[in-house]
């Protein structure tokens, strides 16, 4: 699974995270997995919420440059939250997720192999 794709169907269900997750074993996952500090860890832990505490991880993660943020995430969410990752699976077999994630990939690579029309006078044009 593509990292950058998974980060937006993240940030699109970032309130049903907040609401539904607890992040303390996610947290710790992801501390063993060098995705997160040992400062963040101890930065997350003081929030009194565990809504803060989502919060401010999914914030931390959005701002990650670790190629597999958001990989890791959707696996340590996968045992102790199963319907968020399956929601979250649902969203990458999507046409449209597929479509908005070719379309990323074509324009990080420069080209894109949709070609683009627009319609004047009845005439369709390239």
């Amino acid at each position: 699974m593509e990292n950058e794709a998974l980060k937006k169907i993240f940030i699109n269900f970032h309130a049903k995270i907040v609401e539904n997750v607890n992040p303390e074993s996610v947290i710790e996952v992801l501390l063993s997995k060098n995705i997160i500090s040992e400062d963040d860890y101890n930065d997350l832990r003081k929030a009194k919420h565990s809504r803060d505490r989502c919060r401010g991880l999914l914030s931390l993660l959005c701002r990650s440059s670790h190629p597999e943020t958001f990989i890791q995430l959707r696996l340590a969410l996968r045992d102790e939250h199963p319907v968020v990752v399956d929601q979250i699976d649902e969203q990458l077999a999507s046409p449209t997720a597929q479509l908005q994630q070719l379309r990323l990939d074509q324009s990080i690579d420069g080209e894109c192999p949709l070609q683009v029309y627009t319609c004047n006078s009845g005439n369709m044009q390239r």
